[in-house]
């Protein structure tokens, strides 16, 4: 594998073509893959998808790579989640009940449908960043971004939620923890903006020290 290229795990959960249109606009090296070994010497990892948590979870289980995901993220190497995998990183989903990653503490819960709200939440809605990263450089404050989901996180750390989003109750859009940052909506469906994270991501080296010192990252 070439220096720089940056790993996107196939693993059952579709939309990889919408990620792999972003990478090509951007220029990236990169390699969609199942195979655990290929993620050895990768620079950076995005885990896609759209889907459903236990069907995720048992095509990671069958192919080694969630033991390969962990090993990635122990190594201290750069991690990029959308979607469903903004969810199975956590312990477990009430999707079926699922036992996931376990990467971070905390759980996956399902929109209460009997408030009225349309489930699953579709649709653009805005993001309110709640602390400082490298790969929110340049995005603005509340930007709009596009969502498709039926559950979404509950971090058992609140220090690592890092955007917030309003849909019928106040939900962790983002994730970010040491190497690791996690989008529940889709940045590549989201416009400039979100190719714009995307860049950021691949220019990220996966530290993020002294970024609180720095102020606000927004535009």
């Amino acid at each position: 594998m070439s220096a720089g290229t940056t790993v996107v795990v196939d693993y059952g959960a579709g939309n990889l073509k919408s990620v792999e249109n972003s990478l090509r606009y951007l220029g990236a090296r990169y390699l969609v893959t199942s195979r655990p070994e290929d993620l050895a010497g990768a620079d950076g990892l995005i885990f896609p998808g759209v889907g459903e948590a236990a069907a995720s979870m048992s095509e990671l289980k069958r192919t080694g790579l969630d033991r390969a995901l962990c090993d990635y993220l122990k190594a201290g190497r750069k991690i990029l989640g959308i979607c469903i995998g903004c969810q199975v990183i956590f312990e477990r989903s009430e999707e079926r009940d699922t036992e996931c990653l376990g990467l971070l503490k905390g759980s996956v819960r399902r929109f209460p449908g009997a408030s009225g709200l349309k489930v699953p939440h579709m649709g653009w809605n805005t993001v309110h960043f709640t602390r400082a990263h490298p790969v929110f450089q340049g995005i603005p404050q509340d930007s709009s971004f596009y969502f498709v989901h039926s559950y979404y996180p509950e971090p058992a750390d609140a220090s690592i939620v890092a955007g917030e989003t309003e849909y019928g109750l106040r939900f962790a859009s983002c994730i970010a923890r040491g190497n690791l940052v996690a989008f529940q909506f889709h940045l590549e469906k989201s416009g400039a903006l979100g190719v714009k994270l995307l860049s950021n991501f691949l220019a990220w080296d996966g530290r993020v020290e002294g970024i609180e010192a720095q102020g606000a990252a927004f535009a």
